[in-house]
């Protein structure tokens, strides 16, 4: 295993994906490589080597030597300010980053250029600060009638697995990655085996901003039997951090249990949105049109499961056939393209399993339900046709089970009392949004859903402090703000008696 130099140019496309250890890119000589594939063209973009239970081993002991040095051991004040110059770092290399995401993803430059580069930094920045609101004392009367004061500090957990997924790369690693670091954690970064780039390039952003070697560890491959596997049962991993669907989630959970180790998961959902007659119509669809479609259908917090209460019913169906079928798919650089590829030929094959599953019984198409034609150039990528259903019995495959593309069924509704029912009418229970013009209702309804973030009248609307995550099957535990303290860090309590 040797090391080299950034496998990065200023904007160019790197030819190997290596693993990024203690400070340095290094590769295996005899690593077992596979594609990297531009999801927009079909196109082998890169190599990348996977790492094997050696090479993870390294990076974990990486992390754990890190961990136990300078990083633990820097203020919080410290911390933050290295923090920062990561956020300007990112920045300041935004068209390499930039570059780097859309050659994974094939999302369009318009989506990328404004959520996920500008998010990644912000992700620092916003945890930059967060130890500082971590403590908190007490005094009590001891026994014997003395005093004492009870005081707690919060301890980093130690080395953090951070297993990532491929549809919002950088923004959902940073996510997780900040507030390790701004804890005094150590990282193992595990990003998806699609979107590999940009869990690269920001480990010369963190050397130069001045990390200590051993903080931020990069490894690439797949999951079971290979280098997520690897990680997550390595039993000098101290936590295990995870976006992706449940079915994972559960053997990650199975593996944490060596060791009792805490887990963060946010996994699967089946979002509703429910629609109420008194709401503003137009910006009812308008936002639904993106919280169906954007980044087609490839987000967590995408609504799928569509509930209308029937006086606008067909109105509401109609306008936002209108929007998908306004959506523009072509070339991902140009700023005019709307819809992007899903991440791959095999994604799309299951996402388009869903739809012939929705003919099948007996749904009412109402736009889309194939593949594109595309141009010459961009035939061999992952496109698909944003896709709504209407007549769909609830217990429907496509109902029921989590898709992850452009696509959703709408059904009609009565009362408030049947839309709730309907809405909390699945295992899963991350998101949810409510349309209506009635405060009462606004707020009577959010507080009945089963879901982790309640929208009214919104989608996607974020704020990084407050509490996120899933209910059910949508994962365990909160993270965003001081919320994230409760995992990145033990808390423990100091009794002095006076």
């Amino acid at each position: 295993m040797t090391s080299k130099l950034s496998p990065f140019g200023a904007g160019a496309a790197y030819s190997r994906g290596i693993a990024f250890i203690d400070g340095q890119y290094v590769e295996a000589t005899d690593a077992a490589v596979y594609d990297n594939i531009n999801p927009a063209t079909g196109e082998v973009i890169a190599q990348i080597e996977v790492a094997d239970e050696v090479m993870v081993d390294r990076a974990v002991q990486a992390a754990r030597k890190a961990g136990r040095g300078q990083w633990r051991l820097m203020s919080d004040d410290q911390r933050a300010e290295i923090m920062r110059r990561v956020a300007a770092g990112i920045e300041a290399r935004f068209d390499d980053f930039l570059a780097a995401e859309m050659r994974d993803t094939g999302k369009p430059v318009s989506l990328a250029s404004h959520l996920d580069i500008p998010r990644g930094a912000a992700n620092f920045r916003v945890f930059a600060d967060v130890m500082k609101h971590a403590n908190e004392s007490t005094t009590m009367t001891t026994p014997d009638g003395g005093r004492a004061i009870n005081y707690s500090i919060r301890a980093p957990l130690g080395v953090i697995a951070v297993v990532c997924p491929w549809n919002l790369p950088l923004l959902l690693m940073t996510w997780k990655v900040a507030p390790a670091l701004a804890c005094g954690n150590t990282v193992v970064v595990k990003p998806s085996e699609e979107t590999p780039s940009t869990a690269l390039l920001l480990g010369e952003v963190m050397r130069d901003a001045g990390v200590p070697d051993g903080v931020y560890n990069v490894v690439n491959g797949f999951g079971g039997a290979s280098t997520g596997e690897f990680l997550t049962n390595h039993p000098d991993v101290d936590g295990v951090t995870f976006t992706g669907e449940t079915g994972t989630g559960e053997a990650i959970m199975r593996a944490a249990a060596r060791g009792v180790r805490p887990v963060s998961f946010e996994l699967g959902g089946k979002n509703a949105g429910l629609i109420f007659a008194d709401c503003n119509i137009e910006a009812a669809i308008e936002t639904t049109a993106r919280s169906v479609f954007a980044n087609a259908g490839q987000v967590c917090l995408q609504t799928e499961r569509l509930y209308v209460q029937r006086p606008i019913f067909d109105q509401f169906v109609a306008g936002l056939k209108a929007k998908a079928e306004a959506l523009k798919v072509g070339d991902p650089w140009d700023k005019s393209t709307t819809l992007g590829p899903l991440i791959s030929q095999e994604h799309r094959n299951k996402v388009l399993s869903y739809y012939e599953a929705a003919r099948q019984q007996g749904a009412e198409t109402v736009t889309g339900g194939g593949i594109p034609d595309m141009e010459e150039a961009l035939a061999g990528g992952s496109w698909i046709q944003p896709t709504l259903w209407t007549g769909l019995a609830d217990d429907a495959k496509c109902v029921t089970e989590e898709i992850f593309g452009p696509c959703a069924h709408i059904r009609p509704f009565d009362d408030e009392e049947e839309a709730v029912a309907l809405a909390n009418n699945s295992p899963y229970g991350l998101a949810s949004m409510t349309w209506t013009n009635d405060v009462s209702r606004a707020h009577r309804v959010a507080s009945q859903l089963e879901a982790g973030t309640n929208w009214v009248n919104a989608w996607f609307l974020r704020d990084l402090r407050a509490p996120f995550g899933g209910s059910k099957r949508s994962g365990i535990g909160r993270e965003g703000g001081t919320h994230s303290l409760e995992f990145y860090t033990e808390l423990r309590n100091v009794c002095i008696k006076l």
